[in-house]
């Protein structure tokens, strides 16, 4: 077997080329738990060797402790002279606001700090994480980000943990996205599906991360009894230890590492080798994140092994009969930080969504306060003597809703799963402003300007209330104002 002296690449944008191992800094917060920061240029100096290896593109956030510091230290050096290997150094970040208004200006401060932190005058790809959809302000953040390229203080702009109905907003709005990073791994398949689909028909490529499940795909767990709670240190471990239990267990993570120890002993590679190539073989993969614990362990060695070998079709049919004992995780890439079962290293984040604040405000009506309204600031609500959503008692009733953003703007025109997608989100922010959520619903009535839009639209309507099932009535009515091509009402009571 030869092993290559460097990672292979891939070109995620004509210039922007990276290493198909990104190498992770999200365990510089956890290094920096109850413990002072890492020291700057220490820790550059182990990114030095990362990039002198060929490992030269750096993942991290604004929230991964002092690892964009670091970075930034590392970009300085390397400016300065301090030879880096064949390629310039890549780093990633990602900006993760808390839902809110989001003018130019916010966005602006939020990429400022970034820049400012990587001591860079432009971010080679900044990617952006939103908390929660029923806050659709994520749109006008996104078209900030967009702005701020134009204005050359981005190169590429790229997404975090969003879900394909929602990535498909952004694209259908004209955003220019390149990338989506999301889980994928054996344990976590969701990506596979319909999310690689929707980025290969548009130009997207997938950041896998998690693919080696914080350490637990190797060969130190394998025929390892399961660890107690408190056996795991690590918050990357506990993670994903999360996700074993949700595919069926101890029992179901030792089928898999058994399958790929028959694989790696075949091509004379490490369990991690295997299962970074199963995720790095996907079409819709750019590269996989596989994350350092900087200067206490590194695996490069390990991890050049990738670009010995591939996968045929003897070993993924070893790996597929491993895989047909579990179960695959429910919903889409994402979904772990917003809905159960709550897949994180924090668990349960229902108290951190609780404190987002909501999109709408309700207000008593004037002379019946034990009724409350939900006004837009729409023009049209005062001048036509509607409101966005009004409660009753336990009866929540809103309005016919329309894919508008901001002062009348159509969300992805032309595209009608688009318009519903962003229809369906401001519904389910109506319905929190009085208490309600979506699991209250018991009636939606559809209208479609095209009766041909049907399905896209009522594909998206399922993705919702797949398991609610509130009655329902689609109709193709003609004609509606504007260049809408879809709009909804529902009625929901709160229990």
């Amino acid at each position: 077997m030869t092993v290559p002296t460097a990672p292979d690449r891939f070109k995620l944008a004509p210039d922007l080329h990276i290493s198909r191992i990104v190498t992770g800094l999200w365990q510089v917060a956890d290094m920096e738990r109850d413990r002072p920061d890492l020291d700057p240029e220490a820790m550059s100096s182990v990114l030095l060797d990362y990039a002198r290896a060929g490992f030269d593109s750096f993942d991290m956030a604004d929230h991964y402790g002092s690892a964009e510091i670091i970075a930034g230290r590392l970009l300085a050096r390397v400016a300065a002279g301090e030879a880096a290997g064949p390629n310039r150094p890549v780093a990633f970040t990602k900006w993760c606001p808390v839902p809110g208004p989001m003018p130019l200006s916010v966005v602006r401060e939020g990429v400022e700090r970034s820049l400012k932190r990587l001591n860079v005058s432009r971010i080679d790809l900044m990617q952006f994480h939103w908390w929660t959809f029923e806050h659709p302000a994520y749109l006008d953040a996104m078209k900030g980000l967009a702005a701020l390229k134009e204005e050359g203080l981005i190169g590429h702009i790229g997404l975090t943990n969003f879900d394909t109905a929602h990535l498909r907003v952004l694209v259908k709005h004209g955003i220019p996205v390149v990338s989506n990073q999301v889980c994928f791994s054996l344990l976590d398949r969701r990506a596979a599906g319909e999310m690689s689909d929707f980025c290969l028909e548009n130009g997207i490529r997938l950041l896998a991360y998690g693919t080696l499940a914080g350490g637990l795909m190797s060969e130190r767990w394998l025929g390892r009894p399961e660890p107690a709670e408190g056996d795991i240190a690590d918050w990357s471990k506990s993670k994903y230890k999360r996700f074993v239990d949700e595919i069926g267990g101890w029992p179901a993570l030792q089928g898999i590492l058994s399958a790929l120890d028959v694989v790696a002993k075949r091509h004379g590679v490490s369990i991690s080798n295997v299962a970074t190539r199963w995720v790095l073989q996907h079409e819709a993969v750019a590269a996989t994140i596989i994350g350092a614990r900087l200067g206490e362990r590194e695996h490069r060695g390990d991890n050049l092994k990738l670009f010995s070998f591939a996968l045929d079709g003897e070993d993924h049919a070893v790996i597929d009969k491993a895989l047909a004992g579990t179960r695959m995780l429910a919903g889409d890439c994402g979904d772990e930080y917003r809905r159960p079962p709550f897949l994180t290293a924090s668990g349960d984040l229902s108290h951190h969504l609780d404190s987002v604040p909501k999109y709408f405000t309700a207000t008593s009506m004037p002379g019946r306060p034990e009724r409350l309204r939900v006004d837009s600031g729409s023009v049209w609500e005062p001048l036509a003597g509607y409101s966005r959503a009004v409660r009753v008692k336990d009866r929540v009733l809103v309005s016919g809703t329309t894919a508008t953003n901001g002062s009348g703007e159509v969300v992805c025109p032309g595209d009608p799963a688009g318009q519903t997608v962003f229809i369906l989100d401001k519904i389910a922010a109506s319905l929190a402003a009085l208490g309600a959520r979506m699991e209250d619903v018991v009636r939606t009535r559809v209208f479609l300007r095209h009766v041909d839009d049907w399905e896209p639209v009522s594909r998206i309507h399922g993705r919702y209330f797949g398991e609610i099932r509130p009655a329902n009535t689609l109709l193709a009515v003609g004609d509606l104002i504007g260049d809408y091509l879809v709009e909804i009402d529902c009625e929901a009571i709160v229990d």
